[in-house]
């Protein structure tokens, strides 16, 4: 393999330790090879960061190896040029599997500019990242909880979601929490808690209401009607934070929105997974392909086989 980098690091990494292989030399000649073994609490990684300073490195390549690249990431993306690898690309010769033999590996790919760089964006978008996910399981986990609702009321065979679109909307959750509270409604009480086309199902709603209701169904009830009031406070509270973050990319949000199908919170997510900087994809195509809705080729004999996308798997 032809060398284009005179010094260069390849990392294995891992929970408990980062196995470093330091490769320099002229382009030219069969380069010299040191190998250290580093920690990963914060004073460890300052360490190797200064062991690759006293070097000379400026260049360091590592595998995506679960979570356990980013505070590695984070104290040496602003000292060298990093490349982050997808393991499935840059996998060793096998029968040869050992920390120093993958790291070596990863340093000899990496000299000689065969490790193509996954994409990692700046700090800031990462954070915009982490909320607009944590968002997104919130906003699942708030479903979770009304459908936990919908089927205890089908156990206590409170018929309301057969008159009711939603019975998380205004008069819905007038009806639950005077179920949570054990009261005994009349039709006029009833009345005064729906509102606009609701009040002319009021004798529907009245008979929906006549189910065989127990206190452990309330209790449940009041239960997950408390989940869900924290989790949408939390979720006004992250998207807060997620609005703050965007500030400085308003325009590229407001060229989102125009979008068909695009709101607000898509062009949030899509900001946040994507960066605002489109130089780190060459094409349309290749966004679609880091992004997981094209699928790959898979022909063999002639013959082209069914490959689902990365979507379809994860579904």
């Amino acid at each position: 393999m032809d060398a284009i980098l005179e010094r260069c690091a390849g990392l294995d990494v891992h929970q408990d330790n980062i196995v470093v292989c330091l490769l320099s030399g002229p382009l030219e000649k069969k380069p010299s090879k040191e190998i250290q073994t580093f920690g990963t609490t914060t004073k460890e990684l300052l360490q190797l960061q200064e062991w690759l300073l006293a070097r000379e490195c400026t260049h360091v390549a590592m595998e995506s190896t679960g979570v356990y690249w980013k505070p590695i990431w984070n104290v040496l993306e602003d000292m060298c040029e990093l490349t982050l690898a997808n393991p499935t690309r840059i996998k060793n010769v096998p029968g040869r599997k050992t920390d120093y033999n993958d790291a070596e590996w990863i340093a000899r790919l990496h000299r000689s500019g065969l490790i193509e760089k996954s994409f990692v964006p700046h700090k800031d978008i990462r954070d915009l990242r982490d909320l607009t996910r944590y968002r997104r399981k919130l906003l699942q986990n708030v479903t979770q909880e009304k459908n936990r609702v919908h089927k205890i009321l089908q156990d206590a065979n409170l018929k309301l979601t057969t008159f009711m679109s939603d019975i998380f909307g205004v008069s819905g959750r007038a009806l639950l929490e005077s179920i949570v509270n054990g009261e005994v409604l009349d039709e006029k009480q009833v009345r005064d808690m729906v509102k606009s086309t609701l009040k002319r199902k009021v004798p529907e709603l009245m008979e929906s209401l006549n189910g065989r209701l127990r206190i452990h169904h309330r209790n449940m009830i009041r239960r997950h009607l408390e989940h869900i009031a924290y989790l949408e406070k939390e979720i006004v509270e992250l998207e807060a934070e997620i609005d703050s973050l965007l500030t400085p990319h308003h325009l590229e949000m407001e060229l989102l929105d125009t979008i068909p199908g695009i709101n607000h919170d898509a062009a949030a997510s899509i900001v946040a997974e994507l960066g605002t900087d489109m130089s780190q994809f060459p094409s349309d195509g290749h966004v679609s392909s880091w992004a997981g809705v094209c699928p790959a080729n898979h022909e063999s004999n002639g013959k082209k086989k069914e490959k689902r996308t990365n979507e379809e798997v994860e579904g």
